[in-house]
């Protein structure tokens, strides 16, 4: 048992140091590497999001990709985690309006001599006692009732930066979604043009064989095919980008593959119903960012009274009944034993008369904090009311950029089909017909982006007003 005793406070001095003999880089001139560096990374590995099924073989509409992305994104959890901790507050504070109650138990025994004449008796008092603690403030003047108004306004903004949170990620499921859909559709224009660049080769090269062409013109032709190979590598990795982040939105792997709704089977909207003015006013009655600044002044405002109460006395009780029970067992007598009820109640009244100011300046502290946080929603009214505004006229612009990208793509098409015709019959020269085939490809991406802009345009207007988080379009989404 010796040695036992000993070991013991040996192994606890020998942790408290392993905890303690961290120390900084060694040189200013190479990484820092230790096996904590190691402990920390496979710490790291066990909280990494669990992965989730999504089906290779099945094309997600823009709606189903949000659903999936509300329920596994790692940011809706960790909002939803902090509401639930401001709610736990809420309970802690509210528990001030009850009395605590708290049990003590003691157990002991005395061994003395006990002098008497001219000899020592050897005396053996063993102890128990049981009491209850109670205490309970039976007024303060709403001090109380200010803190869990207080933490209940704390549980609104976290529940409006809860909402808020769904709103962003949303958002950036349909940015995610739309740039795909352009780097697809950039992808399928860049293919034609691919195509359209062959034809054109394969013509010149026909009629050079035929005496009709000249080599500069086989090697303008061969040089456009290249480029238009050249763009179209390009715009497949992009595609591979975008796919990347649309997958990392939904909370899931980055090399996850998507598939998505082509382009051509997207709908997109001719115009939009509600004027600028009612966006703004739905922005102001929707957005939980504004919600959260709102419920800052409830926060504030209760704040203020917690601090007026400091002014006024508390009154409090407090009450503690124990039971005891003595035992004495002296030398050369029998044992003796007594066991009694005790106890006491007590009312206390604290009043502060003087802290030097202290109270004056946390009561101006509060009311400062009401006027910041009625100044931060006039901010917010502001800020809202120009994104709204500019989110509408981005989507005015994409409106009118489709319509034009729509003739030109048209007109482009037409004029490449013209000149690769007039070509044939030896009317038009190959520089016609490659600079038609540059246009084309040119108005095809152009048709693609323009499209994709509306889309992007109609969900960042969705964004600015808080519209997508809407019960009422939950199943409608752009």
């Amino acid at each position: 048992m010796l040695t036992w005793n000993r070991t013991i406070p040996f192994l606890n001095l020998m942790a408290v140091f392993s905890v303690f003999a961290q120390s900084p880089p060694p040189s200013p001139a190479r990484p820092w590497h230790s096996p904590d560096e190691r402990e920390i990374v496979s710490e790291g590995n066990r909280f990494r999001h669990s992965a989730f099924p999504i089906e290779s073989d099945k094309t997600y509409s823009l709606a189903e990709l949000i659903d999936v992305a509300e329920a596994h994104n790692p940011e809706t959890r960790v909002a939803w985690e902090n509401a639930r901790a401001q709610a736990a507050a809420i309970g802690i504070v509210r528990s001030e309006l009850y009395p605590t109650l708290s049990a003590v138990a003691l157990s002991g025994v005395d061994r003395s001599e006990v002098p008497l004449g001219s000899q020592f008796y050897r005396q053996t008092v063993p102890v128990f006692e049981a009491s209850l603690e109670l205490n309970y403030t039976i007024f303060d003047f709403g001090a109380r009732r200010g803190r869990i108004a207080a933490e209940s306004a704390r549980l609104l903004e976290a529940n409006f930066a809860f909402n808020d949170v769904h709103r962003k990620l949303i958002y950036e499921v349909q940015q995610a979604y739309y740039r795909l859909l352009n780097a697809s559709g950039q992808e399928a224009a860049a293919r034609a043009s691919l195509a359209n660049a062959q034809a054109v080769q394969q013509a010149a090269e026909e009629r050079l064989h035929d005496g009709l062409a000249t080599l500069p013109d086989v090697l303008e032709a061969r040089s456009a095919t290249a480029q238009a190979q050249y763009d179209l590598q390009a715009v497949r990795g992009a595609e591979q980008i975008a796919r990347g982040d649309l997958a990392t939105a939904l909370g899931a792997s980055a090399t996850t593959m998507i598939r998505v709704q082509p382009l051509s089977e997207v709908p997109t909207p001719e115009s939009v119903g509600d004027s600028v003015n009612e966006a703004i006013d739905n922005a102001f009655a929707q957005r939980p960012d504004l919600q959260a600044e709102v419920a800052g002044i409830r926060e504030a405002d209760a704040r203020r009274k917690e601090a007026r109460a400091a002014f006024y006395p508390s009154l409090s009780l407090q009450a503690n009944p124990s039971a005891q029970s003595w035992y004495v067992l002296q030398q050369t007598l029998p044992w003796g034993h007594t066991s009694d009820l005790n106890g006491g109640v007590a009312l206390s009244l604290n009043w502060t008369l003087f802290d030097g100011g202290a109270r004056k300046n946390r009561l101006a502290q509060a009311e400062a904090e009401i006027r910041r946080a009625q100044a931060q929603v006039g901010a917010v009214h502001d800020r809202i009311e120009d994104e709204v505004w500019t989110a509408y006229s981005n989507l005015n612009t994409a409106f009118r950029q489709r319509e034009a990208a729509t003739a030109l793509l048209d007109a482009a098409t037409q004029s490449y089909g013209a000149a690769l015709e007039s070509y044939n019959y030896g009317v038009r020269s190959l520089l016609d017909v490659t600079a038609a085939q540059k246009v084309l490809a040119q108005a095809r991406s152009a048709d693609v982006l323009a499209r994709t802009q509306v889309l992007a345009a109609l969900s960042d207007v969705a964004f600015r007003n808080g519209e997508s988080i809407q019960a009422n379009t939950r199943k409608s989404r752009p």
